[in-house]
């Protein structure tokens, strides 16, 4: 069984919320206090993550611990999603609409979540909201730089993701997941390309002919 704090850094690739419950009575998001130019730019980034239907990208990944990961990301939307790990990790995340595999190449085990028990719902979502379901908390604005940190409306204990921008033109760069227990992991896109022809057998998942697996 792949240990669920691996489970959590996997998934602070998927662009969302905690993908863990938090572990005190759920209390709403407080949200921040935006002004009509903030509002104006929440909208944008809105848009243009709608506007996302395919995307790849080389990403960096920093656990918690400092330790750092490589692998490609590629995205496409509704539902699709592949995370594969460079060597020395030999993890594999490919999901296509329905459970998501979590795969270790090693073990040749693997183990399967519900998007609903992480964040990829709302990377991968036909239509992505920023409001409803999802409270931004905190809005920022630097030197050709936005950043907007996001929570659950009803839950806003559970863990939150701070999305950063380049801004004009405006593009994610980077995301940073923080759990319920104030862990960080900062996921950094590298080269990411948008609109690109992704090959429909990236979001196809085999199980391994040997060991085991747990459905979570």
């Amino acid at each position: 069984m792949i240990p669920q704090l691996l489970l959590r850094a996997v998934f602070a690739l998927a662009l969302g919320l905690a993908a863990l419950p938090s572990p005190v009575e759920a209390r709403p998001a407080v949200a921040a206090k935006l002004s009509d130019q903030d509002r104006a730019d929440v909208q944008r980034i809105e848009r243009y993550l709608n506007d996302i239907r395919t995307m790849t990208s080389p990403f960096l990944q920093v656990a918690p611990d400092g330790g750092q990961s490589k692998g490609t990301v590629s995205l496409s939307r509704p539902g699709k999603i592949r995370i594969e790990y460079e060597p020395p990790s030999a993890l594999l995340v490919v999901g296509s609409g329905g459970p998501i595999a979590v795969y270790d190449k090693d073990l040749k085990q693997v183990n399967y979540v519900t998007a609903d028990q992480t964040p990829l719902g709302v990377l991968v979502a036909e239509q992505i909201r920023l409001s409803g379901d999802i409270t931004v908390t905190r809005f920022e604005r630097g030197s050709n730089v936005l950043r907007i940190t996001l929570a659950s409306t009803k839950d806003g204990d559970a863990g939150r993701v701070t999305l950063t921008f380049d801004d004009r033109p405006l593009q994610l760069r980077q995301w940073v997941v923080i759990d319920p227990q104030g862990t960080e992991t900062r996921v950094s896109l590298l080269d990411p390309k948008l609109g690109v022809t992704l090959d429909a057998r990236l979001f196809t998942f085999t199980p391994p002919e040997r060991g085991g697996g747990n459905r979570q």
